[in-house]
C-alpha cells in the first residue's frame, strides 16, 4: 500500500492574500481533499478547478469578486496538490483516479446547477466530468485548457515540459508558475506555490500529471476523451471560452471549443493579455466575466 502524506499546516501560515478557512472531505478511505468554500450557502455555485502544478491559491484573486456577486465559490485542491493529501507513489495517480476523486467530492457535497470554471488539467478533468455528471452542471467556462484525444500531435513546448517534469532534479513548482505568466511573480507568491511541496516526497502528483495527458490515440484515455467529445458536441448548455493570448501550449484550443460545442454559439468569448496561468494575472477580470456570463445565461423565472 502506497504511503499518503499531508503537507504540514505551518507551511501555509502567513500566505499572502489567502485568508480562506480550510475544509476537508474524504474522497477515498484515508484520503482527504482540501477545498476552499466562500460565499452564501444558498448562492449559485461556481466550481473552480485548477491544474498542473498549482492549487487553490491560484484562485485567490477570483474568489473575493465572485463572493461579492453572491456566488457560493468552491475551489478544491486536487489530490496530490495544495493542502490535499498526497500519494507518495506516482503510480497511485491516474486520469481515472482524479475523475473518481472529483466525482466523489461533487456527489458528497451534492453540488447542483454548477457553473464550472476550469483551466489546464482542471479542463481535462472538468470537461470529462460534465459528460458524466451532466445533470449537475449548468454552465461551463473553459480557460487555457483542452481535451486531447491523441490524434493531433502535441506542440514541442508541451513535449519539452513533459520531459522537464520527469527529469528536472529540483522541479521548482513556483518557478514553473512564474514561467507561465507574462508578468514576473513576486517572491512571496512563488513561495506560496512551493508551500505544498516541502520535499520531493510530496511532488509525485505534480511530477506525474504531464505523463497522464493522452498524447497518442492508443492511450486508453485518448479513447475515453474521444467519447467525451461526442457528448460535448451535443452540449447545448452555455459554454464560454476565456483564453490568455501568451500561452504557447494552449493557444488556439479555444477555436476548437467554439466550433464544435453547440453551447458556445453566440457567447461573448474573450482573449485577454495573459499567460497560461490566467487566474494569476486576470483574476478580478475573470470574476467579472464569469458573473456577466452567468447573468446572460440564467433564465429570469
Amino acid at each position: 500500500m502506497s504511503k499518503i502524506v499531508r503537507t504540514p499546516d505551518d507551511r501555509f501560515s502567513n500566505l499572502i492574500d489567502y485568508p480562506f478557512d480550510p475544509h476537508y472531505l474524504e474522497v477515498e478511505e484515508g484520503l482527504s481533499m482540501h477545498y476552499v468554500e466562500e460565499g452564501p450557502k444558498d448562492g449559485p455555485i461556481v466550481l473552480l478547478l485548477h491544474g498542473e502544478p498549482s492549487w487553490s491559491y491560484l484562485y485567490r484573486r477570483m474568489i473575493p469578486g465572485l463572493v461579492e456577486h453572491n456566488f457560493r465559490v468552491i475551489a478544491p485542491d486536487l489530490i496530490g496538490f495544495g493542502k490535499s493529501d498526497k500519494w507518495v507513489d506516482k503510480q497511485a495517480y491516474s486520469y481515472q483516479n482524479h475523475l473518481d476523486w472529483l466525482t466523489t467530492f461533487i456527489e458528497q457535497l451534492d453540488l447542483n446547477e454548477i457553473t464550472l470554471f476550469c483551466q489546464d488539467w482542471g479542463g481535462l478533468l472538468g470537461l470529462r466530468l460534465i459528460t458524466v455528471l451532466g445533470d449537475r452542471f449548468s454552465r461551463v467556462v473553459a480557460s487555457n485548457t483542452a481535451l486531447p484525444t491523441g490524434n493531433i500531435p502535441m506542440p514541442d513546448s508541451f513535449m519539452q515540459w513533459r520531459e522537464f517534469s520527469q527529469h528536472s532534479p529540483d522541479f521548482d513548482i513556483g518557478k514553473v508558475l512564474d514561467m507561465g505568466t507574462v508578468q514576473p511573480l513576486a517572491e512571496e507568491v512563488i513561495a506560496a506555490y512551493n508551500a505544498p511541496f516541502p520535499s520531493e516526497e510530496y511532488k509525485a502528483g505534480a511530477r506525474i500529471f504531464p505523463m497522464l495527458v493522452p498524447i497518442h490515440e492508443e492511450y486508453k484515455e485518448a479513447k475515453n476523451n474521444q467519447q467525451a467529445w461526442e457528448k460535448l458536441m451535443q452540449w447545448e448548455k452555455p459554454f464560454l471560452t476565456i483564453f490568455g493570448d501568451e500561452d504557447r501550449i494552449m493557444k488556439g484550443a479555444e477555436a476548437v471549443f467554439q466550433k464544435l460545442i453547440p453551447g458556445a454559439k453566440n457567447q461573448k468569448h474573450q482573449i485577454v493579455h495573459a499567460g497560461h496561468f490566467i487566474q494569476e494575472e486576470k483574476g478580478e477580470e475573470l470574476a467579472d466575466l464569469i458573473t456577466e456570463f452567468y447573468k446572460a445565461n440564467t433564465s429570469k423565472n
